[in-house]
């Protein structure tokens, strides 16, 4: 990560897709005059406007002459925006990644960018997007230096480097989101059963009192330990959680997979 504030003049900027997220980046960029824009949607592109974003006729003259490119299609669309894309991007150019997809993926996508001239960039996006441009971009891959530089002197504010390997920032972001977005998971069938059996208060109020402030990696060890320890006993009584929710009429999709993860656990350590 730079510790500097000092950033390079500001690039001509291509959007290649205006979804929520680069509707969010255009709202706070100010970039009227510096960035142009294409969507598939007719509806975004007319958006574009609204923001200061000049509304390209194609993803061709959305990228003549910038130097800078940010990627924010749907996942299953990234790699073809890549192979799309980078026969037309200048020599040199930077594309970033941003969208949401497997490590796998981006080197994919960077082998396709690298080969035509371009510069790759994985760049995960670590929290919503909202009208700002301080959300946090981890980036790595090895230009990722100069990503870093050109990001800033757009305006974004919070930009790390994870690594020059292309991969590395989306494994970063998609491991994580296995915790957030499991707990989630987890939250909403463990409040739909609670709800269902009219003891929701009741299961809060436990859920606070064994609630222990640790940091994540002594929560994970402790979580693993138990598990390598007590996990047949614990997937049998999983086993017992998904009866009840399926009695309750709420299918215990995250319960009976916990099952076979506490199982496999101890027969790992056994």
């Amino acid at each position: 990560m730079s510790d500097s504030n000092a950033t390079s003049p500001a690039p001509r900027l291509a959007l290649i897709g205006f979804g929520e997220a680069g509707e969010g980046f255009a709202s706070a960029g100010h970039w009227g005059g510096r960035a142009r824009g294409w969507d598939i949607k007719s509806d975004r592109r007319e958006l574009m406007a609204r923001y200061g974003v000049e509304t390209a006729n194609d993803a061709r003259s959305a990228l003549e002459g910038a130097g800078i490119a940010i990627s924010l299609v749907t996942a299953d669309a990234a790699l073809g925006a890549a192979e799309e894309c980078a026969p037309l991007l200048g020599k040199g150019a930077i594309w970033c990644d941003m969208n949401s997809i497997a490590p796998d993926t981006k080197q994919a996508a960077a082998k396709i960018v690298e080969a035509a001239g371009g510069r790759y960039i994985d760049v995960a996006v670590m929290a919503p997007v909202n009208r700002d441009l301080a959300v946090p971009l981890l980036l790595s891959g090895p230009h990722s230096e100069q990503a870093e530089e050109l990001l800033r002197a757009i305006g974004f504010t919070n930009v790390s480097i994870a690594g020059d390997k292309v991969g590395r920032a989306s494994a970063i972001k998609l491991i994580r989101s296995v915790m957030v977005k499991g707990i989630e998971a987890l939250s909403d069938e463990c409040a739909a059963a609670a709800n269902a059996a009219g003891v929701f208060d009741e299961v809060v109020a436990s859920l606070d009192a064994s609630e222990k402030t640790i940091g994540w990696a002594d929560r994970i060890a402790y979580n693993l330990e138990r598990m390598h320890l007590h996990g047949l006993r614990r997937a049998a009584e999983m086993e017992e959680s998904a009866r009840t929710l399926e009695a309750l009429g709420v299918e215990p999709l995250m319960t009976r997979n916990t099952a076979e993860r506490q199982r496999r656990a101890a027969q790992t350590r056994n």
